[in-house]
């Protein structure tokens, strides 16, 4: 991580607010020895906000908190597409992006981002059932349904909360390393990496048998990386034709094979770059892509950095 101190994350709770969708940032960004983070969960004041599904949340922290963050997070709330928040709060998520806040929400939270005009022009996403919604009600917004998430730099967007934990895996991922986001993933045993690309439903019925096999597949290839794989053996060992698995596999993750297998040699060099002594030529070899020469050419196309660039932002100890 670029710098020692520890990173300060809000979580800003409002009326109707999803329980699952408060409790991702939280629980993503808690404060422990190998997480450097700060979380403060706020309101528009301090005290009891009516939640979601039956529950409440009593707050310590008002806006002063977005003035204390280095990141924001605006979980999904209910009704979001009946009125703006209130204008004090509206106010604070602006004045908190000019002052070099990060702006990130979950699910509906994104109507909130959307009031604030920071999403005019840009990308965004939120719940699949809100998104005509949010396109209507802000039509500068250049809505995209069909994602798990839109990183825009200082403003972040997320579909259904599931996808929250995606995209705060994406934030810590870019922040401290794919090895701690690993961790991180590991801790709340979920997918280590969705693409942001991924859509958020399957678009049509799959086979339950050919789901497994597909989820066997992707983890057969991983212990493999450093192996020749091929879209004719993936394919094989999925027991359906390259043509099947191409066009499935990309409708589940995003990807197409072989796409997917160089990110996941990609992840696998920055966990080794993070964690090892090796030169850049073994890393290469280790994982797959054969030469130095070949890791820096995904490297750049990938993370847009070098490999020795990359090393001296996220090795262990520094």
């Amino acid at each position: 991580m670029p710098s020692s101190r520890r990173r300060r994350v809000a979580v800003l709770v409002l009326e109707g607010a999803k329980p699952l969708d408060v409790g991702i940032p939280a629980q993503v960004f808690t404060a422990r020895a190998s997480m450097p983070y700060e979380v403060r969960v706020c309101g528009a004041a301090p005290g009891l906000v009516t939640g979601g599904d039956g529950l409440s949340y009593h707050v310590a922290h008002g806006l002063e908190a977005l003035v204390w963050a280095d990141v924001v997070f605006v979980p999904g709330y209910r009704f979001p597409d009946r009125e703006d928040p209130p204008e004090p709060v509206v106010a604070a998520l602006v004045d908190a992006h000019e002052r070099g806040a990060r702006l990130a929400a979950i699910s509906t939270g994104a109507f909130a981002l959307a009031a604030t005009g920071l999403l005019d022009g840009r990308r965004a996403t939120t719940h699949w059932h809100y998104a005509r919604a949010l396109a209507a009600r802000y039509p500068l917004v250049r809505v995209d349904e069909n994602v798990l998430f839109v990183d825009e730099g200082s403003v972040l967007t997320s579909a259904g909360a599931a996808s929250g934990i995606d995209l705060c895996l994406h934030m810590l991922r870019a922040e401290l390393g794919v090895a701690a986001s690993n961790h991180a993933a590991r801790r709340l045993v979920a997918a280590p990496y969705r693409s942001g690309g991924q859509a958020q439903y399957v678009p049509r019925s799959v086979p339950e048998p050919l789901g497994e096999r597909f989820a066997a597949t992707r983890e057969w290839a991983l212990h493999r990386l450093g192996e020749p794989l091929s879209l004719q053996s993936l394919a094989r060992h999925a027991a359906v034709s390259p043509r099947t698995f191409s066009r499935r596999f990309a409708e589940d993750t995003g990807y197409t094979p072989m796409q997917w297998v160089t990110r996941a040699r990609v992840d696998l060099a920055r966990e080794l770059l993070e964690r090892s002594e090796r030169s850049v030529e073994q890393i290469a070899d280790e994982v797959g892509l054969g030469t130095g020469t070949n890791l820096r050419l995904h490297f750049q196309r990938v993370l847009g950095t070098t490999p020795s660039d990359y090393r001296r932002t996220f090795a262990r100890g520094e």
